[in-house]
């Protein structure tokens, strides 16, 4: 019950009339700074950009561990420079990168400004272009300001800070083949992304200038090269980091100068991966489009990444450990997706996790020994061979499926599990039929008329042995292809790695009865894994193996 609700008696007027007047004045007051308040808080979140930052940081073991913050920044505070968007690069595939991009970048572009954030064009080279537009006057009316730091026409790479790059970029980053001719190609910012009244457009420390005429405290930059123009302009993320901003890259609408057949030899879009991984160690942090756009990231259409599915049940030589330490130290930082599907070390284990991940995989890696498994699962893997998914066996992986003793009665006593008995000649083309005793290490050379394969690229069988018992593989399928014999005194040669081809899709196969613990730390083994799951997947093989850049 409000005051001019409640019953007064007659006498009580004179005292309280005067009251009900000033609540019937405050009322409107009140109501109107009420109003305000919530047009205050309206107001600001018109104008919020809800950020997810992600950068790198070093643990105390040297690693590097990616950390995701969540912050909001003042669109009114924060500006959004557009780096070298030009409508031609002297390179193709820079060019279709570039045009590809665009349109999610204006849609971003667009977000940003409705929101309240300076947008800066910066096309280098191609002021003339813009000679007489309001977005290029004002950007040259912004007074000069005393930096923090002196400003600089090109920062370059700081080595005391950052290391080297990631990348070897030394031949101009062009991806094409044959490479393109470089020559003067652009004259301005490619037509897709609109320039608005209220933009600016710059190509020097003008931005810089503007940025502080405007009191902006954020900075989020976009465009290409990023191991180029993005770093390095006076616009870039070195200059404006030095001069105490608040820098973000947008990861997901740049690009990289990379030749994917130079140093780390890995695709041109994971050579982009390493370069963002690059700025978030050493320089600023980085987020996406999809925080001001929503849905998810935008990918290049050629950006395809195979799925490895590592199949391991087995109870002898550890590839539950050797493994997954293999996948992650040389395949995921390449780009590869990984997924396991996994049975304990018991042999009596017939439950598989997660093997419905052989559907959208590009690439089995089977270790099984001996196991039964669920009907879905080998149907599923018939399907993805006979699809043409490559295969690479290792060791036990000859006889994965082949069961006896125990395992028999447990398939006899659960319809809902098979095995695949013929696998190996089937498949893998291979004849197991036991192996040497364990002991002698196995000494390996080159099969007649091996030599050349690209599976054996930088592979040398003589600074290697075998550190597992010898297996009896022979004779091999007509069709399959040996690349290294091995042998132990008094004993005939047996295949230990050969390759094949399978199902109407011409499927690539490789296996190798190799795979001990002690042969994981071999550089020759890991070199010939590296080499066959990458020719399984029909990805070329590099001419060296390097590691992971930091």
């Amino acid at each position: 019950m409000t005051l001019t609700d409640r019953p007064v008696a007659p006498d009580d007027w004179a005292m309280r009339l005067p009251l009900i007047r000033l609540i019937r004045l405050i009322r409107p007051v009140a109501a109107a700074a009420l109003a305000a308040g919530f047009g205050l808080v309206a107001s600001a979140a018109e104008h919020s950009l809800h950020l997810h930052l992600r950068d790198r940081v070093r643990l105390p073991d040297g690693a590097w561990q990616a950390r995701v913050r969540e912050v909001e920044w003042d669109a009114r505070r924060t500006a959004v420079i557009v780096c070298d968007m030009w409508d031609r690069h002297w390179c193709r595939g820079a060019t279709a990168r570039v045009a590809e991009m665009a349109p999610r970048m204006n849609e971003f572009l667009k977000a940003a400004r409705a929101r309240g954030a300076l947008i800066i064009h910066a096309p280098s080279d191609t002021m003339e272009y813009y000679r007489d537009t309001p977005q290029r006057r004002l950007a040259q009316a912004a007074p000069p300001v005393k930096p923090k730091v002196p400003l600089r026409n090109w920062c370059s790479l700081d080595r005391d800070r950052g290391g080297e790059l990631p990348i070897d970029d030394s031949d101009g980053g062009c991806d094409d083949e044959p490479r393109c001719r470089e020559y003067r190609a652009w004259t301005h910012q490619i037509d897709t992304l609109e320039i608005q009244p209220g933009d600016a457009i710059t190509d020097s420390a003008e931005a810089y200038y503007l940025i502080r005429q405007r009191g902006i405290e954020n900075v989020l930059i976009l465009g290409v090269h990023l191991n180029m123009c993005v770093l390095g302009r006076p616009f870039g993320i070195r200059q404006l980091v030095a001069q105490g901003l608040n820098v973000a890259l947008v990861r997901d609408l740049t690009d990289t100068m990379y030749n994917s057949r130079r140093r780390p030899f890995v695709s041109h879009f994971v050579g982009t991966d390493l370069m963002v991984e690059h700025v978030e160690k050493h320089w600023c942090p980085s987020i996406t489009s999809a925080d001001l756009l929503g849905g998810e990231p935008f990918r290049f259409r050629a950006d395809r990444r195979a799925t490895v599915a590592f199949v391991i049940g087995e109870n002898e030589y550890h590839t539950w450990e050797t493994l997954p330490e293999f996948a992650r130290d040389v395949l995921a930082w390449r780009g590869f997706r990984i997924e396991f599907v996994t049975a304990s070390p018991r042999v009596d284990d017939y439950h598989w996790e997660n093997w419905r991940a052989l559907a959208k995989a590009d690439l089995v890696v089977l270790s099984a020994r001996r196991r039964a498994a669920p009907r879905g699962m080998l149907d599923l893997l018939r399907q993805r061979l006979e699809a043409g998914a490559g295969l690479v066996g290792i060791r036990t992986a000859s006889h994965a499926f082949a069961l006896r003793g125990k395992a028999v009665e447990a398939l006899e006593k659960n319809p809902g599990l098979a095995q695949w008995a013929a696998f190996d000649p089937e498949v893998l083309g291979g004849h197991y039929h036991n192996h040497h005793p364990a002991g002698p290490p196995t000494k390996l050379r080159l099969a007649p008329g091996a030599e050349g394969h690209p599976v054996l690229t930088g592979v040398d069988p003589g600074s290697f042995t075998g550190h597992g018992s010898l297996y009896k593989v022979s004779p091999l399928a007509p069709d399959a292809t040996p690349l290294l014999l091995g042998h132990i005194p008094d004993q005939p040669e047996e295949p230990v790695a050969w390759v094949r081809l399978y199902g109407p899709h011409q499927a690539r196969v490789f296996y190798t009865s190799l795979g001990h613990p002690d042969d994981f730390r071999e550089p020759g083994f890991r070199r010939l894994l590296f080499n066959a799951m990458l020719w399984a997947v029909r990805q070329p093989i590099p001419p060296e193996m390097v590691p992971r850049p930091e």
